[in-house]
């Protein structure tokens, strides 16, 4: 699907670009996503916070602690 319809960028095309990790602002000069009219930004922005790679948390802990799981 088309999410910016000013310079012809897809979901598909800002999914790999997130996935691979390139930031918000990285894509928009890359791929001008978002510096035209505007009414795709929030889609854009959207779709690339669902895509962009999250890190893995590491918790340390002291000797003889109980090891706890941290969300991330």
């Amino acid at each position: 699907m088309i999410i910016c319809v000013c310079h012809r960028v897809s979901d598909k095309t800002i999914a790999h670009c997130a996935r691979s990790g390139m930031g918000f602002d990285d894509i928009q000069l890359e791929l001008g996503v978002a510096t035209q009219c505007g009414q795709c930004e929030g889609c854009a922005r959207s779709l690339w916070s669902e895509c962009v790679p999250r890190h893995a948390v590491a918790h340390l802990q002291r000797e003889g602690q109980k090891a706890q799981a941290i969300p991330g």
